[in-house]
C-alpha cells in the first residue's frame, strides 16, 4: 500500500462523523482490520507510525504524549477562512468611513482612476442623446435575461430536490464520487464493523436505508471462510456515503452497535466487485459462503477443503467425497503450531484428476451442517 493510501486512510476515519480525537493505537488497530492486515504484523506498524508521522509534520493532525491523535487540518482551514473574512471586512469599514469624511470636508483629490471615471462620465453623456432607443432595447433584454436566470434557478432548485417517495438517492453517474457536506473526499467505499452474525444483505440494505448499497463484500477467514463479523460495501453516490456514516454509525442492528467508516480502495483493488455480493451465502454473511474456486493446475489431484466442523475425522470426509465416486488417496488436517488446535481446514488427495474432478463439484454444499469451502491447490 503507498503511504499516500494509508494518509487518505488514516484522515477519512478521523472525518468519519465520529470524534476527531481517537486513541493512536486504536486507530492502527482499525485501520490495519480495513487493509486485511494482521494487527500484530510489525512491518504494517511501522508504515502506520512513519504515515502518522507524516501527517504530524504536515500540519494535518497532533499526537500528544498520552498517544491521543487529533485532527486539525479542517478547523485550521475554517479558522483562517473566518480570520480572513474578518480582515476584509474590517478594512472594507476603514476604507467607507474615510471615503464619507472626505466627501464630508470636500478635500477628496482625484486619482488617475477618478480622472478615468469622469472621462467615461463624459463620454457616456455624448452618446446617450442618441442612445435611448437602444436603452429600451437593452432593458427589455436584461428583463428577458433576468427572467430566464430565475426559472434556471428554480430548475435548479427542483433537481436537487430529486428524491423519490422512499427517499432512494439519485444514482446519477456524474455525481457518483462528488464532494460533499459530510463526505468532502466523494467516497463511496465503507467499512462496517461489529456486524452480528446473523446479517444477510437483505437486513443490511434495510438498516443502512435511505443510503443505498450496491455491493457488499464479507470479511471472512482465507483459510477457515469464517465470518469476522465486518464487511467492505459499495454506495450508489457520495451522498449515500456521508449520510450512512453521519446518521447509521453506533446505530444498533440486531442488537449490536455498528461501526461505520470511509474506506478508500487500495490501488490494487478490484473495486466494486463484479458481483453485487462476495463471500456470501445466498445473501448470508454467517457461513464461509460459496466462493468461486481459482484456476485450476494442470493435472491437479489435491483440493483444499475449509469451513470444517471441528468434529470432522477422516471416515467422514472420505464418505463424503464418495458421494460423487470420488476415491480420497490421502487426507492432511491443518493444526496451528503454537496450540496444536484444529483450523477447521485442510487438504484431501486423490488417485487422479478425473476424481479431483468431480471431488470439486461439492464447493459449497452441507457438510455436518456447514458449507464446505473447496479449492484447487497443488
Amino acid at each position: 500500500m503507498s503511504g499516500g493510501d494509508l494518509s487518505n486512510r488514516i484522515v477519512a476515519a478521523l472525518s468519519s462523523g465520529g470524534p476527531s480525537t481517537t486513541n493512536v493505537k486504536k486507530l492502527r488497530k482499525q485501520i490495519l482490520l480495513q487493509m486485511q492486515t494482521d494487527s500484530d504484523d510489525k512491518e504494517a506498524k511501522k508504515r502506520f507510525k512513519k504515515t502518522v508521522q507524516k501527517l504530524e509534520a504536515d500540519g494535518v493532525l497532533t499526537l500528544n504524549k498520552d498517544g491521543e491523535i487529533t485532527l486539525i487540518s479542517q478547523q485550521q482551514a475554517n479558522n483562517k477562512k473566518k480570520n480572513t473574512s474578518n480582515e476584509k471586512k474590517d478594512k472594507k469599514k476603514k476604507d467607507k468611513k474615510k471615503e464619507n469624511k472626505d466627501i464630508s470636508n470636500g478635500k477628496r483629490k482625484k486619482s488617475t482612476i477618478d480622472e478615468d471615471v469622469d472621462q467615461e462620465e463624459e463620454n457616456d453623456e455624448i452618446n446617450s442623446s442618441g442612445n435611448e432607443k437602444r436603452q429600451k432595447i437593452d432593458n427589455g433584454m436584461k428583463s428577458s435575461s433576468q427572467e430566464e436566470e430565475v426559472a434556471n434557478e428554480e430548475r435548479d432548485n427542483d433537481d436537487a430536490e430529486e428524491y423519490d417517495e422512499n427517499a432512494t438517492l439519485r444514482k446519477d453517474s456524474n455525481e457518483k464520487n462528488v464532494p460533499c457536506p459530510g463526505n468532502p473526499s466523494g467516497y463511496t467505499r465503507l467499512f462496517l464493523g461489529n456486524l452480528p452474525f446473523a446479517v444477510d444483505e437483505a437486513s443490511l440494505r434495510t438498516f443502512l436505508s435511505p443510503a443505498e448499497m450496491t455491493h457488499v463484500k464479507w470479511i471472512t477467514d482465507k483459510e477457515t471462510g469464517k465470518f469476522y463479523g465486518s464487511a467492505f460495501i459499495e454506495v450508489a453516490t457520495s451522498k449515500c456515503g456521508a449520510i450512512a456514516v453521519k446518521q447509521k454509525n453506533g446505530e444498533k442492528l440486531m442488537g449490536r452497535p455498528i461501526r461505520i467508516n470511509f474506506a478508500p480502495a487500495r490501488e490494487s483493488d478490484v473495486w466494486p466487485p463484479k458481483s453485487k455480493e462476495v463471500t456470501g451465502n445466498g445473501g448470508q454473511a454467517g457461513g464461509s459462503g460459496v466462493k468461486a474456486m481459482g484456476v485450476k493446475p494442470d493435472n491437479c489431484v489435491k483440493l483444499f477443503i475449509g469451513n470444517l466442523s471441528f468434529d470432522i475425522d477422516d471416515d467422514t470426509i472420505i464418505k463424503f467425497f464418495a458421494s460423487v465416486d470420488s476415491e480420497v488417496k490421502a487426507v492432511r488436517w491443518l493444526h496451528h503450531r503454537d496450540t496444536g488446535d484444529f483450523k477447521g481446514c485442510g487438504y484431501v488427495e486423490f488417485w487422479n484428476t478425473e476424481a479431483c474432478e468431480k471431488g470439486a463439484t461439492l464447493n459449497g454444499k452441507s457438510l455436518m451442517g456447514r458449507p464446505i469451502r473447496i479449492d484447487w491447490t497443488d
